[in-house]
């Protein structure tokens, strides 16, 4: 059974491993298949639970998540099966549609870049998954997430970048705090993607070969922008794509078809320099555009922050910044404010940063926490209203 309430964490962890029992999530894929091989080598008691998510049907019948289609679904099951565990399949179509898909649209469609995988891992992984974990007695929830964690004396658990840099999945998880992390285990985190894939080979495990998906799971085809058509059709409203000094060069197609630092599909053709999407200017429908060097931003403020200790750190302390899931640390100095929010500044000045993506910090290897960005400094260019907060969307 799950620890009893005033049972430390020092002592959850000490109890013989075939007395603790171990929820693994299971997506048919290598990294969770490996993680559960990993635990039940290691003596836990593990349950393969797999989520049903929703997704767009093109036949109006099943469910179109690549996450959890039928093939999935079925080498979960045989990977479970395998290694002699239970296995479950639960349904989550509703949360994962309110809380993750439903927020896309609506960040989307208010001239933001949200990141579903913050909103699937703060609602739906670590809230529902590990609430039916607890509900089912269990110690622990397992992921195949690439990321560590390090228990202090005191009982706090830190998250750290997992060892593979390329693969590190901690910006995706700067949404947990220690009531979360008291509970999980990481245990691919501590090697290379190409280890676990001969670990699985190793093990026979059938999915030893499977391919990543790294496409939104639940768009059927991988075209955000036509999901974004036929979900939010009404934020689809042409309007101008403006320079930065306000002058009109051609009409978008709706905002929610750009992202910040876009170069590709503008239609503009006759500049003098390459143009980028430098803001979306939702209150106005422009698409402003401009040079390169018209993306550099020195200051981003955050909202929603989330400290993964429990505590922010000092005003002006300098750490890293990780703007984008794929983008490089940047050395900056971060400023808490009284409301929660937090402003950064930034020691060299960042391209391409877009409200609605997540900002994540890091000291070294360590994940301290982090906010959706909700607004950027103007850099001084008159038609950009990008110093203005951007429209807020619910997280909770």
């Amino acid at each position: 059974m799950r620890c009893m309430i005033g049972e430390t964490t020092r002592n959850k962890h000490e109890r013989p491993r075939s007395e603790t029992t171990v929820v693994v999530a299971m997506s048919g894929g290598v990294d969770s298949s490996v993680a559960a091989a990993l635990l039940t080598e290691q003596g836990y008691r593990c349950i393969g639970v797999m989520m049903r998510l929703w997704a767009e049907k093109a036949d109006g019948e099943g469910s179109g998540n690549k996450c959890c289609d039928e093939e999935s679904v079925e080498d979960a099951r045989r990977v479970a099966d395998q290694l002699g565990m239970p296995f479950y399949l639960i349904n989550v179509e509703r949360p994962f549609k309110e809380k993750v898909v439903d927020l896309f649209i609506e960040g989307y469609s208010s001239g933001l870049t949200p990141n579903p995988c913050l909103s699937c891992n703060r609602h739906i992984r670590f809230d529902y998954l590990l609430n039916y974990a607890r509900r089912l007695g269990a110690d622990f929830l397992a992921t195949g997430h690439y990321a560590r964690l390090r228990r202090q004396p005191d009982g706090s658990i830190q998250l750290l970048r997992g060892v593979d840099v390329h693969k590190d999945q901690s910006y995706v998880l700067s949404v947990l705090g220690q009531a979360e992390l008291t509970d999980l285990l990481f245990p691919v985190g501590e090697f290379a993607k190409e280890d676990v894939r001969r670990m699985a080979a190793a093990r026979g495990l059938p999915i030893h070969s499977k391919h990543d998906s790294m496409d939104l799971c639940f768009v059927i085809d991988d075209d955000y922008r036509r999901f974004l058509s036929d979900w939010a059709a009404d934020a689809m409203e042409a309007g101008e794509i403006v320079d930065i000094e306000g002058n009109v060069l051609g009409e978008h197609e709706g905002l929610p078809h750009y992202t910040v630092g876009q170069r590709r599909g503008l239609g503009l053709s006759g500049t003098a320099a390459p143009m980028y999407v430098v803001e979306l200017a939702h209150n106005r429908n422009q698409l402003i555009v401009g040079p390169a060097e018209a993306l550099e931003r020195s200051e981003l403020a955050a909202i929603d922050v989330n400290w993964i200790s429990g505590r922010p750190v000092s005003a002006g302390s300098r750490v890293s910044c990780q703007i984008r899931y794929s983008g490089q640390p940047l050395d900056c100095r971060v400023f808490p404010q009284q409301d929660g929010n937090v402003r950064v500044e930034f020691e060299k000045p960042a391209r391409g940063v877009g409200p609605g993506q997540g900002a994540v910090f890091y000291d070294g290897s360590r994940c301290l926490g982090g906010g959706l960005i909700d607004r950027v400094d103007s850099g001084g260019d008159p038609a950009s209203s990008a110093g203005t907060p951007a429209h807020r969307v619910s997280v909770n």
